[in-house]
């Protein structure tokens, strides 16, 4: 294989390369082309059906060095959206960094439920608990064109990106972003609905999880405490002292962790929890009486 920097190294042959060192990882193998793939995209700024039509199109010298940089970022485990700086969510371009989690596919499960139970309302309020990348309010904001939302989080950083991503898909004036742990800086309003996408990984379960996401992740974000229902043991009856009668309460959960939020959702009328693609149920549902 031919030297990184040999400036006639071609597309085709940087992707090989690029897959030839992720292969180096346990956790990257099995995705190792993929991903060499997508950085290299990235780098040269082209979509996925042109870079395959031009695998003979050679790379300058400064996108190789590039290219090689994000690689070896890739191969200590850094997650591809914090090296490239977006991630796509419900149709959504948004900007990651690690002040934020990533977002997943699965929490669009999360977001086209509150949909289902709002659409029908004519103006909707709305509170995004733990906003983060502001990714779960912005895509209520896009889908829900008269509702007012208001998206919470205690950190300040997460905030930041959160309103620079606002901006970014056109519904700033849509959001009001506010600085709070959980629910306390709006204890004086109501909401139709109230959605989170919260910490629920116990402490004792990091070693369990992959370095991209122990190493990388906020754990602000992550962790909740020694069982992991710590956040959500304070959010349930908040939520209920907030939401107007027949609100809603929408939350990501955990895996195995139905039956624990199921007790503490006792006394709530249709409680419900939604699987995601694995059959796993992945979101709480539970209506205010």
């Amino acid at each position: 294989m031919r030297g990184i920097f040999d400036n006639s190294l071609s597309v085709g042959d940087a992707i090989d390369w690029g897959a030839d060192i992720l292969d180096q990882s346990d956790e990257l193998a099995d995705r190792s082309r993929a991903d060499s793939t997508l950085l290299l995209r990235y780098v040269l700024n082209v979509p996925h059906a042109e870079l395959y039509a031009y695998r003979e199109r050679h790379l300058t010298l400064l996108q190789l060095k590039t290219f090689q940089e994000m690689v070896d970022e890739r191969l200590r485990g850094k997650p591809i959206q914090y090296i490239t700086g977006e991630q796509e969510f419900f149709g959504l371009p948004f900007r990651v960094t690690p002040d934020v989690l990533v977002p997943r596919p699965e929490t669009e499960h999360l977001v086209e439920a509150a949909i289902a139970r709002l659409q029908q309302h004519s103006t909707p309020r709305i509170a995004d608990v733990g906003t983060g990348s502001g990714c779960v309010a912005i895509a209520l904001a896009h889908a829900l064109p008269c509702a007012e939302i208001i998206a919470l989080d205690c950190s300040e950083a997460a905030l930041t990106v959160a309103k620079e991503n606002a901006a970014r898909n056109k519904v700033s004036n849509r959001i009001r972003f506010v600085q709070s742990d959980l629910l306390a800086a709006v204890a004086a309003e109501n909401f139709d609905a109230i959605v989170s996408n919260p910490p629920y990984i116990a402490n004792s379960e990091r070693s369990s999880l992959a370095t991209e996401v122990r190493e990388y992740e906020p754990a602000l974000a992550l962790f909740a405490g020694p069982t992991g229902l710590e956040i959500y043991q304070r959010l349930i009856p908040e939520a209920q002292s907030l939401l107007m009668p027949k609100g809603w309460l929408l939350m990501e959960i955990g895996y195995s962790q139905r039956d624990a939020i199921a007790q503490l959702l006792q006394g709530w009328d249709t409680v419900e929890f939604i699987p995601d693609l694995q059959g796993i149920p992945r979101v709480a549902v539970a209506r205010k009486p």
